[in-house]
């Protein structure tokens, strides 16, 4: 049976959280599973390698209005346009973005990703191989797009393995996301040693849990709402504070990117996200596979400029090609996330 998201446990959720419980259920069987399918016959969105820029930067589940509330506090962010993303969701947008008809362009581009997915359908091409008794359906219908091979880039890193591995602790990677500085810290680096025309850091903020905050606060424990906005919003109702708390998380990010922009040189630099995220609007809650939701698949493009003033020395060193790859199963259960 193919799996999605009406199962025994959202349908006892549905009384405690109706709302959530028609987007699990309602939502996914009636448009979902349809608009993933489409957009694998046909490309629903921009894809960002049919625009111009030199070095791309992704930060993961950002708004646009996100961006709009903080622009104003960093100088690099003149403006905030915007594109439509051609996924609801990190394993929809990477295989609608590295496809067979930008194989050129993707060969003379870098991607560095903190996110978990790139290894997942780059490499391993797990969307094609999952069970489907263990599998939702929107996820596996995205083997039926063109998606190039991890080979087919310039150069490919997953940024995951630079954090020390099995470190405890909710802000740790066991309960957590790869901090920005990781990812900022070798953009550096390949932008000061590699000949590419075109590199994407794919940040992992502002992202779920929050832990900012936390970290700020010296707290070893995550708030109920850093690490599960979903319920405590349905418990609650409290949007201004998942909302200031998100708010937080982008601007732990953009810090990092300010850094970055002052220590790589590229003449045309691209922010966006590769997608949003939908706090009960329209009773749609996170971001999902097919995703159609305004607030999901409509995504910043922001176009700056960075030079490299050497005000910054990344302060680790890459890992041996020989080192283990990471445990990403333990890293998506961190996440929150569930095929």
């Amino acid at each position: 049976m193919l799996k999605h998201n009406v199962t025994l446990e959202n349908v006892k959720k549905a009384f405690k959280y109706p709302r959530q419980a028609v987007d699990e259920t309602l939502y996914e069987v009636c448009y979902r599973i349809p608009a993933t399918y489409a957009n694998t016959k046909r490309t629903i969105g921009t894809n960002v390698f049919s625009r111009e820029w030199d070095l791309l930067i992704i930060l993961d589940t950002c708004r646009v209005d996100a961006l709009e509330a903080v622009a104003p506090e960093y100088d690099f962010i003149p403006d905030v346009g915007s594109i439509r993303s051609v996924g609801g969701r990190s394993p929809e947008w990477i295989a609608k973005t590295f496809v067979e008809k930008y194989e050129d362009e993707i060969r003379r581009t870098g991607y560095l990703s903190a996110n978990v997915f790139p290894e997942r359908i780059l490499r391993n091409r797990h969307h094609e191989s999952a069970s489907i008794s263990d599998e939702q359906l929107t996820y596996r219908l995205l083997r039926r797009i063109p998606t190039v091979d991890v080979d087919a880039l310039g150069h490919f890193e997953y940024l995951y393995r630079y954090e020390p591995v099995g470190e405890p602790g909710p802000l740790g990677h066991e309960g957590g996301g790869t901090p920005p500085r990781y990812v900022t810290d070798r953009g550096i680096q390949v932008g000061r040693r590699d000949d590419l025309d075109r590199v994407i850091l794919h940040y992992l903020q502002p992202h779920p849990p929050y832990v900012v905050n936390a970290l700020r606060e010296g707290r070893d424990e995550l708030y109920r709402y850093e690490y599960d906005w979903w319920g405590y919003l349905g418990e609650t109702g409290d949007y201004e504070t998942i909302w200031e708390t998100y708010l937080d998380e982008l601007r732990y990010v953009l810090d990092d990117v300010e850094l970055l922009l002052e220590n790589v040189d590229a003449e045309t630099v691209a922010i966006s996200a590769d997608h949003g995220e939908a706090f009960g609007e329209y009773w749609e809650y996170g971001h999902k596979t097919g995703s159609l939701h305004p607030k999901v698949r409509t995504v910043p493009w922001v176009e700056t400029t960075a030079t490299d003033e050497g005000t910054y020395s990344p302060s680790f060193d890459p890992p041996s090609e020989t080192e283990t790859d990471p445990a990403i199963e333990e890293q998506l259960e961190a996440l929150g996330y569930r095929m």
